[in-house]
């Protein structure tokens, strides 16, 4: 006889996702030293940075195929494997590589998270699973305040992005000792008698190719902006680290009072204001200087706030049939668009620096002058001028989903009416 622990299992739930933002919230906090150790250029920290969306995606979308078949506690084992390895290869890192393939294996074991949590929380709360997904997902924002925090005391102590990363071992032991205690239900889809069939034919209805399309914009929003935003505002602002902690702690608060603002404005409505607000913070990061900056991280940390949890909630309150495979496919889409746009980003910003140098340069020349020289001011006040350009035409993602989901507002509302046409006249 099962005895399911809806409450612990949630906990250990926000436990693993933890490890995940940390690993995000660390890695943003410690890639400039990354580069400096290892001789890194841009190009090949945005490639490091883009190996975690990479294997997100993949674990997600194959957890999303196997996850009724082998159930959601199996799949967290593998997860925590995962974790371990990724982290242990980090900390003993040596160069590119080895970076390359423990970022792989750690967003593996991300990725593996996700596609476990979001179908057990789906489950666990199917009356409220909006709501509960933001509770759940705050965790990943909280995480990347936590990562940040100890970055900068570990800084401060001048003790090595090593141990900054060990730290990510503490939550892992917990939540795999968690997991391995607990009982786990099936998931809705099975339990709601939904069956595979049903599955494949829910992620081909337009409504859900609409929300996988918009996924890919709202991911690049949030995401590739909160990864990159340490290194591309550097030179605007001596406290960059600071705009990513303020920006994710906006996050934490927002999601935490999820239940009224949706209960109000309902998942759709939630995500047009999101994406407006995400457009003028995004508009105004890449234009304020000064301490003007840290209003524009607020606004923008408002837009992205509820931008992932609702899109996933959204799809499982109006397409339940699509289960697991369905929240799966959002979230490694989302994911894997993050990876393509920060790996085009990362050369993106490199040939921007350029263009800002004198005419004939190399970056490499650049990069190697000693701090202080005139070479190095150029170098900095180049990399001034691009990071901002970067964030200009990022802009334009969250401007389309204005436009997307002022329509998707609409449509679920002709949608209502008409189902309530439908019910009036059986």
């Amino acid at each position: 006889m099962q005895n399911i622990q809806s409450n612990k299992l949630f906990w250990a739930s926000c436990l693993a996702l933890l490890v995940t933002s940390l690993s995000f919230g660390i890695r943003a906090g410690m890639m400039n030293q990354l580069g400096v150790d290892f001789k890194l250029n841009a190009t090949q920290l945005g490639t490091i940075t883009a190996t975690a969306f990479w294997g997100f995606p993949l674990a997600m979308v194959v957890g999303g195929f196997i996850v009724d078949v082998i159930g959601m506690k199996r799949l967290l084992v593998l997860a925590f494997v995962f974790h371990l390895a990724g982290i242990a290869l980090t900390i003993f890192a040596q160069g590119y590589w080895t970076l390359f393939f423990s970022t792989l294996l750690i967003g593996i074991a991300n990725g593996t998270v996700e596609a476990a949590c979001n179908p057990l929380v789906a489950t666990l709360y199917p009356k409220e699973k909006t709501t509960r997904l933001n509770y759940f997902h705050l965790w990943f924002p909280g995480g990347i305040v936590i990562g940040t925090l100890v970055v900068t005391l570990f800084v401060n102590l001048h003790l090595g992005w090593q141990l900054q990363v060990a730290t990510m071992l503490i939550p892992t032991l917990i939540y795999g000792y968690l997991f391995s205690r607990l009982d786990f239900p099936p998931t809705e889809r099975v339990s709601s008698g939904y069956s595979s069939g049903d599955m494949y034919s829910a992620v081909f209805t337009p409504l859900f190719i609409f929300m996988f399309v918009c996924m890919l914009m709202t991911a690049i929003t949030e995401l590739f902006t909160g990864q990159w935003i340490g290194l591309l505002l550097k030179n605007v602002t001596d406290n960059a680290l600071l705009l990513l902690t303020l920006t994710t702690g906006i996050m934490v608060v927002g999601r935490a009072f999820a239940k009224p603002i949706v209960k109000k404005l309902e998942p759709q409505g939630v995500l047009l204001f999101s994406a407006i607000f995400a457009a003028a913070g995004l508009y105004m990061l890449s234009t304020f200087t000064g301490s003007s900056v840290f209003l524009a991280a607020l606004i923008f940390g408002i837009g992205v706030c509820y931008f992932w949890p609702t899109m996933i909630g959204f799809v499982a309150e109006n397409i339940p049939q699509s289960g697991a495979l369905g929240l799966n496919l959002l979230g490694g889409a989302g994911m894997f668009a993050v990876s393509i746009y920060t790996m085009f980003m990362g050369g993106f910003y490199d040939g921007l620096i350029v263009k800002h140098l004198p005419a004939g340069s190399t970056l490499a020349t650049y990069a190697a002058a000693t701090e202080g020289t005139p070479e190095a001011a150029m170098l900095n006040e180049a990399k001034n001028l691009a990071g901002p350009e970067v964030l200009k035409i990022t802009l334009v993602l969250p401007i389309i989903l204005i436009v997307a989901f002022t329509f998707l507002v609409v449509y679920m509302r002709s949608r209502r009416s008409r189902q309530l046409t439908g019910a009036q006249t059986i």
